[in-house]
């Protein structure tokens, strides 16, 4: 196991490890919940027009009832498309595929995450900045145009086999 025991050290550390720093920025479940649903709907209704609540919950193995707040927040800003009763359920509307990652980040109230401290001291910025504030501004200013031109239909071209499977993945 590696000791960090400077900001320096750990700068390098994640550069060499996008995988950590991309982990200091980590979205909340509704993110994660909103984003999962909104792929398996978009994928199966080739198959099916209406995907309902229970059938996404089970198939990616999220909580039903936080999973249904989720998909109310995305109805309500017509990313997806709902009908009441026992054939109905959730499908895209027209801007689904459009849908671009930051709008779903704004939705399930995550935006700010890309105005906090990547130490999680307070509110941080040129003028008044934590230790890594230089290096890590243009990562966060990557990551942010990354999120803010990627659809979930970019997503969903890059699908591979057992896509499904790995978003059902926690």
């Amino acid at each position: 196991m590696t000791i960090i025991k400077h900001f320096a050290d750990f700068y390098q550390f994640a550069k060499k490890n996008c995988l950590l720093l991309l982990l200091l920025m980590v979205f909340s479940k509704s993110f994660g919940y909103a984003l999962r649903a909104i792929l398996y709907i978009a994928l199966s209704n080739k198959q099916k027009e209406n995907i309902q609540l229970d059938e996404i919950a089970e198939q990616l193995a999220l909580p039903r009832h936080f999973l249904g707040k989720v998909m109310n927040k995305l109805t309500n800003e017509r990313i997806l498309n709902s009908i009441k009763g026992p054939h109905g359920g959730f499908s895209i509307t027209e801007e689904t595929l459009q849908t671009t990652l930051i709008k779903i980040i704004e939705i399930t109230g995550e935006s700010e995450q890309f105005d906090s401290c990547v130490l999680r001291l307070r509110k941080c910025n040129a003028a008044n900045s934590c230790p890594l504030h230089a290096q890590i501004e243009s990562l966060k200013n990557q990551w942010y145009q990354i999120v803010s031109t990627t659809t979930v239909d970019d997503l969903i071209k890059k699908e591979q086999p057992d896509f499904i499977r790995s978003i059902a993945i926690i």
